[in-house]
């Protein structure tokens, strides 16, 4: 299933480009609503590109139907991103820890402003979900609660740069 997303920040493209790549940013995720508090396993710069690995586990209510090919215990998994500083976008791949051969997720994001209140997140991704007859559902519910978890992310990175 292919996704799109926009976000709005009232902060600078840049700012808030930085501030994702920033693990300590990762420490104020854990009111978000359908994920607990990620942890980060890996982080490394080199120049104006940053690799970070971050493990996240879903924690809102699925389907029956969801539940019936997905035990909700073991529905973590580690977001790989590479973000590019200087061109203020990211690449990611969501690797599940479990249901590997059933589940895969990609794609990249980018930052764009207008001045210093105003940025722009537009998000491109990709979700496959291999399940027999409820795919397009299990798939549907997941890129839903992701829209609903980035959306939640904007006021928390907000005031993590207000703060930094």
């Amino acid at each position: 299933m292919r996704f799109t997303l926009d976000t709005t920040y009232a902060a600078e493209a840049g700012g808030v480009a930085a501030a994702y790549a920033d693990p300590a940013l990762y420490a104020a995720f854990g009111d978000l609503p359908r994920a607990g508090q990620p942890e980060v396993l890996a982080h490394d710069v080199t120049g104006d590109i940053v690799r970070l690995d971050v493990r996240w586990r879903f924690t809102a209510d699925l389907s029956a139907a969801a539940r019936a090919v997905i035990d909700p215990d073991r529905l973590t998994w580690v977001e790989r991103a590479t973000h590019d500083l200087a061109q203020r976008q990211v690449t990611f791949e969501l690797v599940a820890d479990h249901y590997r051969d059933r589940f895969s997720c990609t794609g990249r994001y980018r930052f764009t402003g207008d001045g210093a209140d105003r940025t722009q997140r537009h998000i491109e991704g990709d979700l496959r979900i291999k399940a027999l007859l409820v795919a397009g559902a299990v798939e549907g519910a997941i890129v839903d609660g992701l829209k609903e978890q980035l959306r939640a992310e904007v006021v928390i990175v907000e005031d993590f740069l207000v703060k930094s």
